[in-house]
């Protein structure tokens, strides 16, 4: 006998200006399964889930939930009918409370002498009884600004046990939480999963899929591919129905001896930022690496080399030149770039073209009487949109229409037009799918070979191992170790990394370099 879905999506098609991105598309989740949606960016699948949470309405298909054809009219009918979305950027608002998010827009009340007031003690008690079953150990009256990401997350997944969600759609859950978290996480999908919840899990790392998911359905261009048994695909094929090809090298490093000294910190410190006395160096033609788990104080260190944050002491030198508390344009004017962690909040202006996001942070170099050339402008945009391969349907699109990856490849575009030797790369992939990884790591091996220096933070330990001539590995606000590629062996960065390990020494890592000279 055959389990009937909880969700049914059949032939969705979803049609916006200048780009078809459903065609056909067929889905559907059963109680108590995890369903793990797979896609490069732009495949579709961030709209699919649009649809079924009522933010889009499809040009044509069908959506049955629990057996019923309906049409969704907004975000807050799909709720009503038990779909519930955690979206990568939590909607949470953060000076309220946790009892005050989980019940947000429908506060229980209570009779008073002028008509009607919040019923806060009923609305914690019902919060801590939610909280419980995720065995949460949270007071519902913390404020959520001073929660962990993790605590959060848990407070969204609160948020849609309260109103007996029985669709849970999670996207990129574990983007930003250390392995101890995500343990967590995954628990409590487990626990949920147990319970019947139907559990739709988009994710771009497919380590995880094997971990907590049932059954795959991969997207690419608009169009399903296939829906599989997850114990019937490995990791090589799921990454070939995404992109379409075999991606044999991830992280193609070409080795070159290194050239002249590009960056070198000297005894950097900040109470602010939490930093104590780093010394660091980053030469011409290699990629350093900048390893540590979240929280250790390496997103601090670039925002501070770059002249973001102050510095109490300490010195920072620019192919010689003594460049400390120069200000991020001064640093830029003398080339160095910084690629942020947060592409949205930091790196682009969502709601200008992907024309003057590029040249936003060279305009000065670009038109130095101050004039805009606009055919100057669209020559290097499209030099640009060609070589990272940025697909756009012109320049003129908005930036907050494209897919992730493709952002983050404006950002890219944005530094690589200010011709900068020195280049920051604070995550340079999170957040996007195996095939713009690859073409992103590609890009940044040709960088050095034309004699950039690329400092790269990344919390993907195979993406630092694979990308890296060196790495410097930081706790507590300290670099607490430095190891040369062949000596970069995963256990060793992790217990660096942890505090429990020393480290190489810089001795070490010379005399390495002198042997590949050699």
């Amino acid at each position: 006998m055959s389990i009937a879905p909880l969700v049914r999506l059949t032939n969705i098609t979803m049609t916006f200006p200048g780009v078809r991105a459903l065609q056909n598309v067929s889905f559907d989740l059963l109680p108590g399964e995890v369903h793990v949606l797979l896609g490069e960016n732009g495949a579709g699948k961030s709209t699919l889930m649009k649809v079924l949470a009522g933010a889009y309405q499809p040009d044509s298909g069908e959506i049955e939930i629990k057996g019923h054809k309906v049409r969704l009219a907004n975000p807050q009918h799909a709720q009503q009918l038990g779909v519930s979305t955690i979206y990568q950027e939590f909607n949470l608002v953060p000076y309220l409370s946790v009892a005050q998010n989980i019940y947000l827009g429908r506060y229980p009340k209570r009779q008073a002498p002028l008509g009607f007031l919040v019923d806060h003690k009923t609305m914690r008690e019902d919060s801590r009884k939610v909280l419980n079953s995720l065995n949460m150990d949270v007071d519902p009256a913390s404020i959520v600004a001073t929660l962990g990401v993790a605590q959060q997350q848990m407070v969204e997944v609160a948020k849609a046990l309260s109103i007996d969600a029985q669709v849970l759609i999670m996207d990129e859950p574990t983007a930003t939480l250390t392995d101890r978290e995500i343990e967590k996480l995954f628990a409590m999908i487990n626990r949920l999963r147990e319970r019947g919840m139907g559990i739709i899990y988009i994710s771009h790392r497919l380590n995880e899929v094997h971990q907590v998911g049932d059954r795959v359905t991969v997207l690419r261009d608009g169009q399903l591919v296939d829906t599989r048994d997850v114990k019937d695909l490995t990791v090589d094929q799921m990454v070939h129905m995404m992109v379409g090809r075999d991606i044999s090298n991830m992280f193609p490093r070409t080795y070159q001896c290194p050239g002249e000294e590009a960056l070198r910190v000297r005894n950097l410190s900040s109470a602010r930022s939490g930093l104590k006395g780093i010394d660091l160096v980053l030469h011409t033609g290699e990629i350093v690496g900048l390893a540590g788990l979240v929280g250790s104080g390496r997103t601090e260190l670039v925002r501070a080399i770059f002249g973001a944050d102050p510095i109490d002491c300490g010195e920072i030198f620019l192919f010689g030149n003594r460049v400390t508390g120069l200000s991020p344009t001064q640093l830029v004017d003398k080339g160095m770039g910084l690629l942020p962690e947060d592409r949205k909040a930091t790196g682009l202006a969502l709601k200008l073209p992907v024309s003057e996001n590029v040249v936003m942070a060279s305009l000065q170099k670009l038109f130095p009487n101050s004039v805009v050339d606009l055919n100057k402008e669209r020559t290097v945009v499209d030099k640009y949109v060609k070589d990272l391969r940025i697909a756009t349907p012109s320049q003129k699109r908005l930036v907050q229409f494209l897919s992730g990856g493709t952002q983050q490849k404006v950002v890219m575009a944005k530094w690589l037009a200010t011709e900068s030797r020195v280049l920051i790369f604070d995550e340079p992939t999170r957040g996007i799918d195996v095939g713009a990884k690859a073409e992103i790591h590609d890009f940044m091996d040709r960088l050095v070979a034309q004699g950039a220096a690329v400092l790269m933070v990344s919390s993907d330990l195979p993406e630092v191992l694979g990308m890296s001539d060196r790495v410097y590995v930081m706790h507590e606000g300290a670099v607490v170790g430095e190891f040369a590629r062949d000596d970069a062996k995963a256990e060793r960065v992790i217990a660096c990394a942890m505090g429990r390990a020393e480290a190489t020494t810089q001795d070490q890592v010379q005399d390495d370099q002198s042997g590949r000279e050699a």
